[in-house]
């Protein structure tokens, strides 16, 4: 890492600043930073990659400041320069506990990276079965393409008949359909 004089610092902008206190854990730093009156640095992204905060905390699967970050108003569908979302990266490292605080803070569970695939298709293809089940159960369509054409139901179909991943899917689509259900007026 490249040393930087006191001149160098000064020049950085308040999103770098921002971004490096969010990788070095000073929670003061950042507390400074988002309550100044009318700070949009929440959502500041990295110049090169395109990530921001939530990208590094979901990175190093952190609930806490992840957590943290959404109250403060993180945006969790900003896609970084590949086209993932902190929920598409949260569902790569198998960062469960990550997955349902982005799904349900508001995560867009559908929107796929830049080859088309979606988390769930991730998901499916990590034969991952607790991540596809909540993924599903949380809203995620499996019947979303992607840029081949395929879903994550053929894919799960592709892994053999009556897949493991294929029997998740199915057993969470009638759990979301129950819990949706409603008696009385509507």
């Amino acid at each position: 890492m490249m040393a930087t004089s006191p001149l160098h610092a000064q020049s950085q902008s308040d999103g770098y600043k921002f971004l490096e206190a969010v990788k070095k854990r000073n929670g003061d730093e950042v507390t400074r930073f988002l309550e100044e009156p009318g700070s949009i640095l929440v959502n500041s992204r990295d110049i090169s990659s395109g990530d921001t905060a939530l990208h590094i905390v979901t990175q190093r699967r952190d609930p806490v400041w992840l957590r943290f970050l959404l109250a403060k108003g993180a945006n969790p569908n900003i896609a970084n320069r590949s086209g993932g979302t902190p929920l598409q990266l949260a569902v790569q490292l198998g960062f469960a506990e990550g997955v349902e605080i982005l799904a349900d803070r508001g995560a867009a569970l559908d929107v796929p990276n830049s080859t088309g695939e979606t988390p769930l298709i991730t998901a499916v293809h990590r034969r991952d079965t607790g991540l596809v089940r909540l993924l599903v159960e949380k809203g995620a369509s499996p019947d979303r393409a992607d840029n081949s054409g395929r879903t994550a139901r053929d894919y799960a179909e592709l892994m053999g008949a009556r897949s493991a991943m294929l029997d998740e899917i199915e057993r969470a689509e009638s759990s979301r359909g129950e819990q949706t259900k409603s008696y009385g007026p509507s």
